[in-house]
C-alpha cells in the first residue's frame, strides 16, 4: 500500500512538472497599472525613433523600454475602454509617466481631454 501511494505521488509530481515546463515555452503577459499621456499635434509628421512618421490618426505609442512593433493594449480604467496600439516611439521621458499615446487612442479610451490619465497596460513579450 505503501508503495502504490509513493507510485501515485511521484506519478502526480512529474504530471505536474511536465505541465510547468511547457507552459514556460508560452510568453508570459504582463499588466501594469501607470499615467499615460499622448502626444501634441504639433509632432504630426515628424520621424520617430523607429523611423516612422508620427500620425496622429493611427493606433501607435511611445515607450521608453518596449520593443519597437510590441503591440500593448491600453485600457481606462474609470470607464472600461481599451485600444491596441503598437510601439514605434521612444518617450515619455518623464518619470512620472510611462506611455505616450497617439492621439487617435487617446480619443478612443477617453483621456484625451485628461491630459494625463491613469491606465492599465497589458503586452506580452516574447
Amino acid at each position: 500500500m505503501k508503495y502504490l501511494l509513493l507510485l501515485s505521488f511521484c506519478f502526480l509530481f512529474l504530471q505536474g512538472k511536465a505541465q510547468d515546463s511547457d507552459s514556460s515555452n508560452e510568453p508570459d503577459s504582463i499588466k501594469k497599472t501607470v499615467l499615460a499621456t499622448y502626444y501634441h499635434r504639433k509632432f504630426e509628421g515628424r520621424r520617430t525613433t523607429s523611423g516612422a512618421k508620427y500620425r496622429a490618426k493611427k493606433l501607435t505609442a511611445a515607450h521608453l523600454t518596449l520593443p519597437f512593433g510590441t503591440l500593448v493594449t491600453v485600457t481606462n480604467p474609470d470607464n472600461g475602454k481599451s485600444v491596441v496600439v503598437k510601439i514605434n516611439d521612444r518617450g515619455p521621458f518623464s518619470k512620472r509617466l510611462a506611455i505616450d499615446l497617439s492621439e487617435r487612442a487617446a480619443k478612443q479610451i477617453g483621456i484625451y481631454s485628461k491630459g494625463i490619465a491613469k491606465v492599465s497596460l497589458s503586452y506580452t513579450l516574447e
